[in-house]
């Protein structure tokens, strides 16, 4: 029973203290985000974080390793991939990398959903694996394509900040 010997039985949510502990959960929440954005430090002009470097390189090459595979007639599956296709991704992450060396959000956060769909793939794909090669695959691709996903979300935060002022 609560304190004061106020009874509960009934209580739908939003009633009484059930009300009471979301208001109160919400407030921890705000209190938990903004100590979070008082602790991000803005961007130097010119600085880029980090994780968004690797991002950038790491489209750039996979955009290249694309290309590369295409015009060797590398095959995929024991087939041909459509050309058309893959100089279509290959275009896709090379505009991806090239945005966020220049540190735009829209880049990051467009590379981000691909990296979701990469990990999104790579976790089906363990559950038809045959073999431990494919099971290796897929975790290499989840591991890490799950660990830029995380640093990336930080360095997110510090893009979206305001300029220092001086």
């Amino acid at each position: 029973m609560p304190a004061g010997g106020e009874s509960t039985v009934g209580d739908t949510p939003g009633e009484g203290g059930s009300r009471r502990d979301v208001q109160r959960g919400y407030a921890r929440a705000r209190a938990k985000e903004d100590e979070a954005r008082a602790g991000l430090e803005p961007l130097e002009p010119g600085e880029r974080p980090r994780a968004v470097t690797v991002a950038a390189v790491a489209a750039a090459v996979l955009a290249l390793a694309n290309l590369v595979l295409l015009a060797t007639g590398w095959d995929v599956g024991g087939r041909d991939p459509s050309p058309l296709g893959a100089i279509v991704f290959a275009a896709v992450l090379l505009v991806a990398a090239v945005a966020m060396w220049q540190r735009r959000y829209w880049a990051v956060l467009g590379f981000q959903a691909l990296l979701a769909i990469s990990i999104i793939t790579a976790s089906l794909s363990l559950l038809v694996a045959s073999n431990v090669e494919a099971v290796v695959r897929s975790l290499v691709v989840i591991v890490a394509a799950g660990t830029l996903f995380w640093f990336l979300i930080r360095a997110m935060a510090r893009l979206q900040m305001p300029s220092r002022t001086r």
